[in-house]
């Protein structure tokens, strides 16, 4: 197994003045010193001094040999993405997922278990940093190789201190420094928090649409929320706040008149509760978003008819949104979305009847694919994002 030295946590891992540099080896791959030359236009000097300091901190090594032209074929350079490694950490109302990546964000190991957040963050954080600790030991990497940790939580969060606001389902967490209790618990010099759903789309944009600057992925399940990515990057709004679709009114329609209570938002209409409850009303016995994936899953016509209408409330609302972003692909993720193409149908239907023939032409509509560990892949980018890229401007 290849060790690294542990890094000086009183300086950034990749010097600025690197940062470019190691940024081309990340996106080309391997290239030669005459390569990196060419697509940096730095002197010589200049880069033989960068190349030294990233290669001292063995984030950069060799990889053998170019093709040769005649003579000693010249030596490959390569981003090493095992240098180090990240903690990513995803909570949800009933459950916790912490998993261990490399620097690119490729998962090695996960552990999952069923954990209420409404125990509190001492309980909850505790519990998770102990899964974090068994992980890096399980790996047989030192703990110093960790150099980051991120956190998804299930509601709002502000992301310049990583603590949460009001969240709804979380009583005891807000305004509660969450980074500060895991770095005294692990000793890592970096934790950033953001809500789960940017964390969301952010892993399902770097593991299956990477290629693509716009996305939206929508989170079902206790909750309803958002995460945008628009021109490649995640957008969080002025306060954090942006995606909550939740809290948004159903728009009805001549053709979609008026269902549910006066008051009721898309959340208390569409989310696994909600259409639990519904089912309920209807003397189904389903309790949670867990009993109506399994009823659709058997193909339960009452179940099944209850998720097709709550895609069509969660189009109605989308469409609106296409026609404001215009994303290229949406993303549907969360409990409910694991019921097969019941709810996808129902927001394909609303989307493709009500936003403007221009923002769907090219528009996809589609489940997630990067399962239980997205949001622990979603962290660990937001991580390596800030220690290789640099903090956000």
């Amino acid at each position: 197994m290849c060790r690294v030295t542990g890094h000086d946590s009183a300086r950034p891992l990749v010097a600025p003045e690197a940062r470019a540099l190691l940024g081309v080896l990340r996106d080309a791959g391997p290239l030669t010193r005459a390569q990196l030359a060419e697509r940096t236009g730095l002197a010589r000097t200049t880069l033989t001094a960068r190349l030294e300091t990233l290669l001292a901190d063995g984030l950069v090594a060799s990889a053998g040999g170019a093709a040769s032209r005649g003579g000693r074929p010249p030596g490959l350079l390569a981003f090493r993405a095992d240098a180090r490694l990240l903690v990513g950490i995803d909570l949800g109302a009933t459950h916790a997922v912490v998993g261990l990546t490399d620097l690119a964000g490729k998962v090695r190991d996960t552990r999952a278990e069923r954990l209420a957040v409404a125990d509190g963050p001492r309980p909850v954080l505790g519990r998770v940093s102990e899964l974090a600790r068994e992980l890096v030991e399980a790996s047989g990497r030192p703990w110093t190789d960790v150099v980051g940790v991120g956190v998804g939580l299930p509601g709002p969060v502000e992301h310049s201190t990583g603590r949460p606001v009001r969240p709804p389902i979380m009583p005891g967490w807000d305004g509660f420094d969450v980074p500060a209790l895991l770095r005294e618990t692990l000793g890592v010099p970096l934790v950033l928090v953001d809500n789960d759903v940017n964390l969301l789309a952010l892993g399902e944009h770097t593991s299956a649409w990477s290629t693509t600057d716009d996305l939206l992925f929508v989170k079902v399940a206790t909750g309803i929320g958002a995460g945008i990515v628009a021109g490649g990057r995640l957008q969080r709004g002025a306060q954090g706040s942006a995606g909550d679709l939740g809290h948004v009114r159903v728009p009805f329609t001549r053709d979609a008149p008026p269902h549910g209570g006066a008051d009721d938002d898309l959340e208390a209409l569409a989310s696994g509760p909600a259409v639990a409850r519904a089912l309920r009303a209807q003397g189904v016995p389903a309790t949670d978003a867990d009993d109506v994936v399994e009823l659709a899953l058997r193909e339960e016509p009452a179940a099944v008819q209850a998720l097709r209408q709550a895609g069509r409330d969660l189009g109605a609302v989308l469409a609106t949104v296409v026609n404001l972003l215009n994303p290229g692909v949406i993303v549907v993720g969360g409990t409910l979305a694991r019921a097969g193409e019941h709810l996808l149908a129902g927001v394909r239907e609303t989307v493709y009847g009500r936003s403007t023939a221009l923002a769907t032409r090219d528009l996809t509509i589609v489940p997630a694919t990067s399962g239980e560990a997205g949001g622990v892949l979603g962290a660990a980018v937001m991580v390596s994002q800030h220690v290789l890229d640099g903090p956000e401007d």
